[in-house]
């Protein structure tokens, strides 16, 4: 039965249609998409940092003394009260001009005549003590005969003893003038005087810790004051790292939170920890000529040292140091958000469809962010949405098939 001629060409018309809107249709936008997943998740602020060997000692001058060379070398190993770090020896006299020289001559002959008085003052003194005793002892011969009165007696008795007062007054007289020639003859004394071989007057200073030597003030000879440094001792298995954040990052930190070095030299991450933040910050000019608030950071080293070799004081690290972590938290990565007015919004890919979405995000890092409302788990979005992508518009995943 042959169909009526309208309808043939109602047929045709429609036919026509489908085929000029399937030829109109748009193209699906090939997109990247990511995928709305569940895991751990880790907020970490990074910065350098420059270790640090704590508390290292200083051995330094106990008194102004010239040193010899250096008996160690930076590096050196050193042992506790027993490897010698410094040898010092008091400071020579200083060399005398033409006019203080001729001083220190006249003062010595000068001591020397004074000695030459008291030496005859002695000499006196002991001529009188020895009449006074022999006047003594015939005076008590006659006394006991009766020749001469008791008073008598006592007065020789009485000059015995002042004559014996004044020999120990001479005595000490003298030993006062040779005091004194001794210092007037010292003045005379130069550089060297009295030290016979090269060591002799040189006392050895030793290690107080065992340790590193980290520094050496100068490996010369030389004179040193009074509490000068000499050599630096630390221990390089006790590090720690110093990192200056800023203040804006301090604050969300906390003692004893994890942290992780990197970019230290070795193949592997160490481990660390925070153990104390400076309640205090500082101002510092970053690079561009900004005034930053920083805060410094103090961090332990967990990993053990043999983990760790070849990293000593002052060495410059990467740190990252944990801020906030779960081990379970919805995530989505930061390149599918977008601003909606004052909201977050993404890009839910729906029946090959880019449907907006507003979403509302927790903890954010570099590359993810945590999504407290708005997607579920398994959901595709659209990943770096351009111009192009707007509410409904057809998409395919451009690394599908």
């Amino acid at each position: 039965m042959r169909l009526p001629r309208k309808v043939l060409w109602a047929l045709a018309a429609v036919l026509l249609l489908a085929a000029l809107v399937w030829a109109l249709r748009p193209e699906p936008l090939p997109v990247d998409m990511a995928e709305v997943r569940r895991g751990p998740m880790q907020v970490t602020v990074a910065a350098e940092g420059v270790t640090r060997v704590p508390d290292p000692w200083i051995v330094s001058a106990p008194s102004t003394a010239t040193t010899t060379r250096s008996p160690v070398e930076v590096g050196d190993r050193v042992v506790a009260d027993e490897t010698v770090v410094a040898s010092i020896r008091p400071v020579e006299p200083a060399l005398l001009d033409a006019r203080a020289r001729a001083e220190a001559e006249a003062a010595v002959i000068e001591a020397d005549a004074a000695v030459h008085v008291a030496a005859a003052n002695v000499a006196r003194a002991e001529a009188d003590l020895a009449y006074a005793r022999s006047q003594y002892e015939r005076n008590q011969e006659l006394a006991a005969r009766g020749v001469i009165p008791q008073r008598m007696l006592d007065d020789s008795r009485q000059a015995l003893d002042q004559h014996r007062t004044a020999l120990q007054a001479a005595q000490s007289a003298l030993a006062m003038q040779e005091a004194i020639r001794n210092r007037a003859r010292a003045r005379l004394l130069g550089p060297s005087a009295g030290i016979v071989g090269g060591d002799e007057g040189y006392i050895d200073i030793r290690a107080p810790q065992s340790g590193t030597v980290l520094a050496v003030e100068d490996t010369g000879a030389r004179l040193v004051q009074a509490g000068a440094p000499l050599v630096a001792i630390g221990d390089l298995d006790d590090i720690e790292i110093e990192v200056d954040l800023l203040s804006a990052d301090a604050v969300r930190l906390v003692p004893g939170a994890p942290a992780t070095v990197e970019r230290w030299g070795g193949e592997d991450i160490l481990e660390a920890r925070v153990r104390r933040i400076d309640p205090r910050g500082f101002t510092r000019v970053s690079a561009l000529g900004i005034e930053e608030q920083r805060v410094r950071v103090h961090l332990d080293l967990v990993s053990p040292p043999e983990t760790r070799k070849g990293l000593g004081d002052a060495f410059r690290v990467f740190v990252r140091i944990v801020t906030w972590e779960t081990d379970d938290a919805l995530q989505v990565p930061i390149a599918s958000l977008f601003r909606e007015g004052e909201d977050w919004a993404v890009y839910r890919v729906e029946n090959g469809r880019a449907v907006a979405r507003t979403v509302r995000i927790g903890a954010r890092t570099q590359t993810e962010a945590q999504v407290l409302e708005g997607l579920e788990a398994g959901e595709r979005v659209v990943a770096f949405p351009g111009d192009r992508v707007t509410d409904g518009t057809p998409v395919r995943d451009r690394a599908g098939p």
